[in-house]
């Protein structure tokens, strides 16, 4: 190791810890006031619906905090998903207990430094009542995306165990999606995904897309619609600019030129996309028969959702 290799790791090594004590620091003041999280921002939708698009762009945001990560692993941590004998990530108002609001709110500080934050995993979309249960001020970002294309990112994803499947290692069942060649669960558990353990992956993805998009919708119907956001993710390929716009303006944030500017150079950086972005793509696509086989089955929740 070279002199200036010595120096930057030194330097990286000095800038972890004094994360480390803000962190604590930051802790220890929250213990003080036990301020509860203000008016958050949580995003929710499939997985593959363009979520963590939309959860960057918000992170651009100077009003609110950001960990700029997914959180499921802490979620389930606080609620493993063996406590509902692994049949779902799915929570209620009831499983809202009094201690909650406090853990999350004190490691959201303790991270960021702002009382307001946004947050984005696969699992939030089937907890929407507890969340709101906990935070009754909060607002939520729901992205939907059309059938085709997010069926088509899901059967994709579905390939890639190693970056949509590290949580489900201690899942209790035997996998054998498509014919034994997917041995690992992806993305979330949905109440009946048994039922699709040795399925072939489009009917995996077909189930996923109309569970996680119905419980959202179901869930809408119970909350203010001031606490309410819902965009299409083609909007964003539309009109980047007025698509992003409308949920900053939604969510009560600024848009401003410093903002709006680095929304933008952020969006031209596509996060996590398998291949060109551009609408319909599924339709010229290798899993065009799979996705046209399962249709009817997501025709009901797409249409609840916008797409007629």
């Amino acid at each position: 190791m070279n002199l200036s290799e010595f120096l930057d790791k030194v330097k990286k090594t000095l800038a972890w810890h004094a994360k480390r004590l803000q962190r604590a620091a930051r802790s220890g003041r929250w213990l003080l006031s036990r301020r509860p999280a203000a008016r958050p921002v949580i995003v929710v939708g499939c997985s593959r619906a363009g979520t963590t698009l939309v959860y960057k762009m918000l992170s651009e945001s100077a009003e609110i905090g950001s960990l700029q990560r997914e959180t499921h692993d802490w979620w389930s941590d606080l609620h493993p998903p063996s406590d509902k004998r692994w049949d779902t990530h799915a929570l209620d108002a009831g499983d809202a207990r009094p201690a909650d609001r406090d853990i999350a709110s004190r490691y959201f500080y303790a991270w960021t430094g702002k009382h307001r934050w946004v947050d984005k995993n696969n699992q939030n979309g089937l907890c929407v009542p507890y969340l709101h249960a906990l935070f009754p001020d909060a607002v939520f970002v729901f992205v939907k995306r059309s059938p085709g294309d997010n069926l088509n990112s899901l059967i994709e994803g579905w390939k890639k165990p190693g970056e949509f499947a590290t949580w489900s290692n201690a899942l209790p069942e035997k996998v054998a999606v498509e014919n034994g060649t997917l041995t690992q669960w992806c993305f979330f558990l949905a109440e009946g995904w048994r039922d699709y353990l040795d399925a072939p992956v489009e009917d995996v993805a077909a189930f996923q897309y109309a569970a996680i998009n119905r419980a959202i919708l179901d869930a809408r119907e119970t909350l203010p619609s001031g606490l309410w956001v819902e965009i299409f993710y083609e909007d964003f390929l539309r009109d980047p600019e007025a698509a992003i716009g409308r949920v900053f303006a939604g969510c009560g944030l600024r848009f401003d030129a410093a903002t709006r500017a680095r929304c933008m150079a952020a969006f031209d950086v596509p996060y996590n996309a398998f291949s060109e972005i551009r609408l319909d793509k599924w339709k010229d696509g290798r899993n065009r028969e799979r996705i046209e086989r399962v249709m009817p089955r997501v025709t009901e929740v797409a249409a609840r959702m916008g797409y007629r």
